[in-house]
Formats: C-alpha cells, structure tokens, sequence
C-alpha cells in the first residue's frame, strides 16, 4: 500500500511539474450578444524599465465615461492585487465595444487633440520601442506571429505604439503612431452544460495595428481603405510660420525633420482613432490550453533545460564523490589515527557509562567503546596536526555573532519563501493567468516566514551565549526588511518624477510598511521567544579552552576573499544557464513569460545541494589549515555566487540590455542588487547550517574535552 501511494505522489509531481494553471478553476462563458469588457493597462519597453499607464498617455483616446452594457463604467478602475500594483498594472475599463457574435468592420472611437509637447512624448515612446497591453477575459492581447517553417503559430503580448521607418536615401528615421487597431476574439464553444446552453469561452486575443493619416479618406470618422494605406500617421508637425524658411535652407532635402522640437509648445493636431472587431471560432484550442500560445518555442528551450539539469547534474556528482571520499576516508582515518594514538600514549576513555549515539559515518571502523574526555596533559597530541588541533577553538564564539544571527535567520526566512513560490509555481498555482500572484503570495510567505526568522536567530544568538532575546529579535525583524524598504523608497523617488506606473503609490508603501512593522515584527519576536526560551541552546560538542590558538599562515586559496570567490564560482555554474533564461524573461523579453518552474525547482534543489557540499569541502580545508574561524567564512562561502551573479548582471547589462536613461539604468542595478543580496543570504544561511552540522558531527566523533 505504501508503494502504491509513493508511485501515486510521484506521478501526481511529475504531470504537473510543468503545469501552467490548474485547468477549469476561473472559466468565464459568454452567451451570444453579450458585451465582453476590454480593459486597458499600461505600456512597457524591453529598452527602459519604466512602464507608463495606458489612460495617463496624453495622446490616446480618454474614457468617456460612458456605461456598458455589462453594467461597467468606461475609465472604471480594476481593485487589483499587491502584486498587480507592485508591477505597475493600472487596469481600466475601455470604451471599445466587443459584443459576442457581432463583427464590426469599423468604429470610431475619437478625435484626440494633442500638443506639440504630447507629440514628442508620443514620438520617445515609439522611439523607445514601447508595448501597449490590453486584456479581454484575462488574456492580455497579442500579436501573432508564426515559426520560420510555418509549423506552428505563436503569441507575443502586447501590440506595438508605433513603429519606426527609415528613409531609403538618406537613412533617417521616421516616427508612426499606430492610430487603428483590429481585434481579433477566438472562441469554442464551452465545455459541459454552460456549452450546451450556448456559452461560448474565449481562446485567444489578437490585436493587428494599422498607421493611418489624417489625409486617407474617411466617412463617419472610419478611414474608407483599411487595405492599402496610402499615407501612415508619422508623428510630426508643421514648422512655425516664422520658421518655415529658416528649416527649408538649413535641411533642404531632409524630409524626417518632425519639427517636434520647435515653436510653441500648445500648438494642437488632431489625431483620429478607430477600431475593427471580428469574431472567430477555433476548436484547435482548448480554454485550459490557451496560455500554451504565449510561451515561445517552448520544445527547444526544453531541450536546453534539460542540457542545463545535466550540467548541474554533473556538477553536483562530482562534488558529492568528493564529499563522500572526505567523509568516509579522510575523516574516518585521521579519527581513527587519532584515538589510536591517544590509546598508545596510555589515555583510555574514563570507564563510566558512556553516552549512547548512533554510529554514522564519522563513528565507523576504529570507533571506540566510549567517548574519549578527561586529559591531564599534551603528550598525546604531539604528532596531531590538522583539524584535530582546533577542538579547543573550534566553537569559539565569533566576532560580530549578534549580527551573523539576524542575518541567518532572515536567510531562513528567505529560503522558506522561496521553496514555497517554486513549489507553487511548479504545481500551477503561481501561473500568468494568476497575475500579479507570484509578488502577492512572496510577500505573504515572507512575512509569514518571520516566525521561522526569529526562531533561528534566537537559536543562533543564544549558542552564541547572547542573553537580550528581545534585541536580537528587533535587529532580526528590522535590518534586511528595513534595507529592502529604505531602497525601495529611494528608487521610488525617482520613478515618481518620472510619472510612471512603475513606482509604487504613496498608499501602497504605507500599507507594506504596516504589514511589515505590525505583522512581521510580532511574528518575528513570537519566533524569536519560543526559540530562545522554550527551546535548548545548540550546545558544542567540545569546550573551548581559555586561550585562542594562533593561526599559522594560510594558503592563497585558503585565505577569506580567494576561496570565497573560487567556491562560489561552483554553484553559479550549475544555475548559469537557468539564469540566462530568468534574466531574458525578466529584463529582456517583457512580452514573454518565464513558465518552466519544474525544471527551475529541480535546478534549485541541486543548487542547494551543491552550496551545502561546496560549503563543507571549503571549510573542511580551512580546519585542515588549523583555521578556526569558520562562522563568518562559511556563511560567506555559501552566499559566494551572489557576487557571480551580480558581476553576471553587470555583464548582461552592457552586452545584452539596450536600456535607455539614468532612471531606467538605476532601476536595473538597484533591483539586480537587492535579488543578489537576498540570493547571498538564502545561499549563505544554507552554507552556514551546512556547515555547522558537518562540524558538530566531526567533533562529536572525537569528543575531546
């Protein structure tokens, strides 16, 4: 019976590693005639990080204000998540009109009046590349496109603002506003009896963009061609009266000049926009399939995936053999040399009742019978050498232990929030249909991890021989919260003057500093107490003398920057390829979605298995260099590869990003700072515990007092 559940549960993990959405849990239908809301967002660039809301644009169409059949306002705003807003999505209903059934061939939407000023804006954004996303039924429009052997179709979110054109003979660039828009709705019928009763589910949303000029010919506001456009809308004006001579005898021949950039600001155009809406039906798709059409060549990023769950694979192996050979030869022998020696210098183990512990693989082959304690003198440690000298130091409390504890327990914190996110984004919870739902559940895991924070802060803190719980729970609960909050704000400063939806409201901010100091800290101190007083110390195994060893001197790659560079060049190789994937998904291809969350908890799983190892092998070596100031260094090694990271970050930057503006660039640094250092600390709390187990146990094997 138990083999059948086993083989149940793991056919369950792997049919849904890759989920995308659990299938029919928010399936909406529609009946013929009835009005669909499209709401508008906002617009985003892959060359700058700052996203602007769609109806704050000053030369696109307002609300009007007008009621829907549905019952919904024109310009009404979407109650959106924590995560929606944290990403900057400002949801509104529009005034385009989609009812079930009804094509539309053409429908003006309105004449919008804009500046000179509002034309420049218009022509930076188009310059810049910029992506507007509108949403029907949950689905955010999309662009089609189809792969190079017209195999297969596929979706990029979002539609174009414009697009840029080149003059054939002179080079230079001309600016279009892209002024009609035609939607596309594929539908099936609905499954199970809503389908019966003629319900109709939406598949797919496809908007196509048309520039065209205020010199086509229009009747009732609709442009009569959507064909052959004769003439695009370009984004310019006429020169100023008084200037119009000067700019012909100056560019004669260059006709891109906009004059966008001269004469009276509030000089006004108009600029008409209309739409198309068509309705289609396609049984190729299944509702609970739909988002599979956003997910761009999916069949060869899987195949590199895999490529890079072998890397790891390999990588992790190789370290486990030589963790394995330390462990079961090294080790074993040198504690095994070692009480044999202190037998032949006439010490045997007192012969009192010894404690009773299980025989691991420190304990095998030589174990004696008891734990050896009570020494009088040093004659049997002349010929040891190595970690064996460092039982008299090894726990020796470090220096600065009342920060190393906060910092381990907000490591903690983070690698509880972490697995959470992985394990509900790989079993389809966390999915793109869920949005703003991966930032929403994070925080929540975080602040509910504030528990297990204080907790091994305090455990921690209290080895460490600390006695004011209450401040290690306050610097605990207020240090890395506190740095994340300060920079966040700081950030928001500048994206605020830049007027953009990326930065977070004033009212936002306020209610996490809330849940930070009214939720988390309490939590954090209730941890911190039921760690600290109703729970043992993690008592060491040896006592440490009263003087400290000196240290001799140390190999190069033994000494503290070398060897934490050089261990945590081990786990950044193993998630080096995974991580172009989350860099491309996150900083490169906005219109794109990052969905493998299975291969990305199996990559993670090994990377913490690799840490742990690195970590132990590492500060094994250190010991063997009678070097006993391993606390410090062993957190350091395990949150190695956060400086890898960064400095690969900094690369991508300059190689990969053609990102635009002082605000925008501060943004990435800034946001590629903070997820290194919480990468730093999930990594380093899990060297740090690595490798204080495996001490533990080394030491305990000898028992030396």
């Amino acid at each position: 019976m138990r083999n059948h559940l086993g083989w149940f549960v793991a056919s369950l993990v792997i049919s849904q590693v890759q989920a995308f959405y659990i299938p029919g849990w928010s399936i909406k239908s529609y009946k013929e005639g009835e009005h669909i809301p499209l709401m508008v967002n906002k617009v985003y660039s892959d060359n700058t990080q700052l996203q602007y809301a769609y109806y704050d644009l000053p030369f696109v169409c307002p609300p009007s204000g007008n009621t829907h059949a549905s019952g919904l306002l024109s310009g009404q705003s979407i109650s959106l998540n924590l995560g929606e807003v944290l990403r900057g999505d400002r949801i509104k209903i529009s005034d385009i009109d989609l009812t079930v059934g009804q094509d539309n061939k053409c429908s003006f939407l309105c004449d919008q009046t804009v500046t000179r000023r509002d034309l420049r804006r218009a022509r930076d954004l188009v310059k810049d590349g910029y992506v507007v996303e509108w949403i029907v039924d949950n689905l955010p429009g999309a662009t089609s496109f189809v792969t190079v052997d017209k195999t297969r179709k596929y979706y990029a979110a979002g539609f174009k603002l414009g697009f840029t054109s080149f003059d054939a003979s002179t080079g230079n660039p001309h600016y279009f506003l892209n002024n009609h828009h035609t939607i596309v709705i594929r539908y099936r019928a609905a499954p199970g009896r809503a389908g019966e009763r003629g319900g109709r589910v939406v598949v797919g949303f496809e908007v196509y963009t048309k520039s065209i000029g205020p010199n086509n010919k229009r009747e009732g506001g609709c442009p009569i061609e959507l064909q052959d456009i004769e003439e695009h809308f370009e984004l310019k004006m006429p020169p100023p009266a008084k200037l119009e001579d000067q700019a012909a005898a100056k560019k004669p021949s260059d006709n891109h000049y906009d004059h966008l950039d001269e004469g009276d600001d509030d000089e006004t155009i108009t600029i008409p926009y209309t739409y198309s809406v068509y309705f289609s039906e396609d049984n190729s798709i299944e509702w609970d399939r739909r988002w599979d059409l956003y997910f761009v060549n999916q069949e060869e990023g899987s195949r590199i995936h895999w490529l890079a769950i072998m890397n790891s694979f390999i990588i992790c192996g190789l370290l486990s053999g030589v963790v394995i050979m330390i462990l079961s030869k090294t080790i074993r022998t040198d504690i095994k040399g070692y009480k044999e020696g202190l037998t032949e210098a006439g010490r045997r183990p007192k012969s009192g009742r010894a404690p009773k512990s299980e025989a691991g693989l420190l304990e095998q082959e030589g174990e004696l019978d008891g734990q050896l304690d009570g020494f009088s003198d040093d004659e049997a440690l002349e010929d040891i050498t190595g970690w064996k000298l460092l039982h008299g130091d090894v726990f020796r409390r470090p220096q600065y232990g009342h920060l190393l504890a906060p910092l381990v327990g907000s490591g903690t914190q983070l690698l509880f929030m972490a697995i959470g996110l992985i394990l509900l984004s790989a079993f389809g919870i966390l999915n793109p249909s869920f949005r703003g739902g991966f930032l929403s559940f994070g925080l929540g895991l975080f602040v509910f991890a504030g528990m297990f924070s204080g907790f091994f802060s305090a455990k921690v803190y209290k080895g460490f021989g600390g006695v004011n719980f209450g401040k290690n729970a306050l610097i605990t609960a207020c240090f890395f919260p506190g740095l994340l909050f300060g920079l966040v704000f700081i950030l928001n400063l500048f994206v605020w003057a830049q007027a953009s939806s990326t930065a977070i409201p004033f009212g936002t901010l306020l209610a996490l500093a809330l849940l930070w100091l009214c939720v988390q800290v309490p939590l954090v101190y209730l941890g911190s107490w039921y760690g600290y007083a109703r729970t043992g110390a993690w008592e060491p195994p040896t006592k440490t003398s009263n003087s400290p060893r000196q240290i001799p001197n140390q190999a190069w790659y033994i000494k503290s920057l070398q060897s934490i560079l050089l261990a945590g060049l081990i786990p950044f190789t193993v998630i080096f390829i995974e991580l172009l994937f989350v860099f491309q998904s996150v900083w490169q291809d906005k219109s794109g979605y990052y969905y493998l969350f299975g291969f990305l908890s199996v990559v993670s799983s090994i990377l913490i298995v690799t840490v742990a190892e690195v970590t132990v092998v590492t500060i094994y070596a250190q010991l063997c260099s009678e070097n006993y100031h391993w606390w410090w260094q062993s957190f350091a090694v395990g949150g190695g590869s956060a400086l890898w990271v960064f400095l690969y970050s900094i690369w991508y930057y300059f190689f990969k990003l053609h990102i635009t503006g002082f605000v925008s660039s501060m943004l990435f640094f800034v946001y590629s700072f903070i997820a290194c250092c919480i990468y730093g600390l999930l990594t380093g709390t899990v060297g740090f515990l690595s490798a204080y187990t495996f001490i533990r146990k080394l030491y305990g094997a000898i028992k030396v007092d």
